[in-house]
């Protein structure tokens, strides 16, 4: 801090002793000023007077009167100014008292507002005017008259303009702070969201790929001793779940990522052109899973491919978990007008037919991912046994509509995964 701040500090912190200081000064000026005299014929010259005792006592109560300036600015106005009517009427040679009505004028326009200043200053400005051309012992047309009505208007000019100052800054620090405030609120909901996001598509990769893992390696332990060929297969498959649930956490981690850091994912992110590929995982692990489509030429933007993914992933998940040994699954993929609708039915005979009586995330997952696209999604148990999952999603999202259709490129695509994630 430089020596001017710290000065500023300290007088920040005692006023009263700051007004007293300005007191003083003005007494100074005051009394100094009484003493001298301009006169001369030819042009101005300038020689020594002595004031009056009426003079010198005006201008110490006035004096004093300003070390009480900010804690009572209207009344030390009053006080000065009446201080100063007197010296103009009885003054003979005036005395410059009204130069303590001019900072007490100063003080009232730097603490007040803009109508006050009007009025006090146009009040003080006539009166102190009009007592010295009217009752003075100078003519009207003096110079000493006209200063008075300078100074005063200077006084009030000067104070608004300190106060304008002062509430501009104090706008500005204010909208600073708010916006600070504003900032870190942003952050924590933002922080919050990615929370939610990442543990939503951590729950949607392991549920999937464990769940595969744990069924095939339950079929190699049963086939172990008996068919050797089989159970090799079925570890080759538990070999390549893991291997793409260890990808797809990878990336999911990477948003963890500072945005500096090197090699970051640019796979594409998962969608429905890899729909049969993960139906062909769950047959390899017993599930019988058919899949029709009718949305040939539809290109959905990435947020709702990889939406439509993840639903058919963590039904196809309840499925395998829930429906029993014997379940089969349909899949069906439809447009119709301005919508996607994803169904997955199963005709599960199992005890645990109906996957939200786990307690489990999935569903939720499910909802929150459609409820985010602003689509509808339909759960629950099927007449006659079973389980069904309908979700409609818009082929059109308002992120894309703004931003003018899907990103292209396999980059962009998995950036668009990521703002998913996170």
């Amino acid at each position: 801090m430089s020596p001017f701040e710290r000065a500023r500090c300290r007088a920040g912190a005692h006023p009263l002793a700051v007004d007293a200081v300005i007191a003083a000064g003005a007494l100074v000026c005051m009394v100094v000023s009484s003493f001298a005299a301009p006169h001369g014929t030819h042009g101005v010259a300038w020689g020594i007077r002595t004031p009056e005792p009426l003079s010198l006592l005006l201008m110490t109560l006035a004096a004093a009167a300003l070390v009480f300036r900010r804690r009572a600015p209207k009344t030390v106005l009053a006080l000065t100014g009446a201080a100063s009517v007197v010296e103009c009427v009885t003054g003979d040679p005036r005395a410059p008292v009204a130069m303590a009505a001019v900072i007490a004028l100063f003080t009232v326009a730097a603490t007040t507002d803009r109508r006050t200043t009007l009025r006090a200053g146009l009040l003080t400005m006539t009166v102190l005017t009009t007592a010295a051309m009217v009752a003075g012992p100078l003519p009207w047309y003096a110079q000493e008259n006209l200063a008075i009505f300078a100074w005063t208007g200077i006084g009030a000019t000067a104070g608004d303009a300190v106060r304008s100052r002062k509430a501009v800054v104090q706008a500005i620090r204010e909208r600073a702070e708010r916006a600070e405030r504003t900032r870190e609120e942003e952050a924590r909901r933002r922080v919050a969201e990615e929370r939610l996001r990442i543990a939503r598509d951590l729950h949607d990769v392991v549920a999937h790929h464990i769940a595969l893992v744990n069924v095939q390696a339950g079929v190699a332990a049963h086939v172990m001793d008996k068919r050797p060929d089989q159970a090799k297969e079925a570890l080759a498959h538990v070999r390549e779940a893991s291997r793409s649930a260890l990808n797809e956490l990878r990336a999911t981690v990477g948003l963890l990522r500072q945005s500096g850091d090197p090699e970051a994912p640019t796979e594409p992110a998962p969608g429905l052109h890899l729909l049969e590929e993960l139906a062909d995982t769950f047959r390899n692990a017993g599930l019988q899973v058919e899949v029709a489509r009718a949305d040939q030429g539809t290109t959905p933007p990435a947020a709702v491919d990889l939406a439509a993914y993840r639903i058919i992933q963590e039904a196809l998940t309840n499925v395998q978990k829930h429906a029993g040994p014997d379940a089969k699954a349909e899949v069906s993929v439809v447009r119709v007008g301005p919508h996607i609708e994803v169904t997955v039915l199963d005709n599960g005979s199992g005890e645990d037919t109906a996957p939200e009586a786990g307690g489990g995330h999935g569903l939720l997952g499910m909802r929150e991912r459609v409820t985010a696209l602003r689509g509808t999604l339909t759960t629950g148990p099927r007449y006659g046994g079973g389980f069904r999952v309908h979700a409609i999603l818009p082929v059109k999202t308002d992120t894309d509509d703004r931003t003018g259709g899907r990103t292209s490129g396999r980059t962009k695509d998995r950036s668009a995964a990521l703002g998913d994630s996170v």
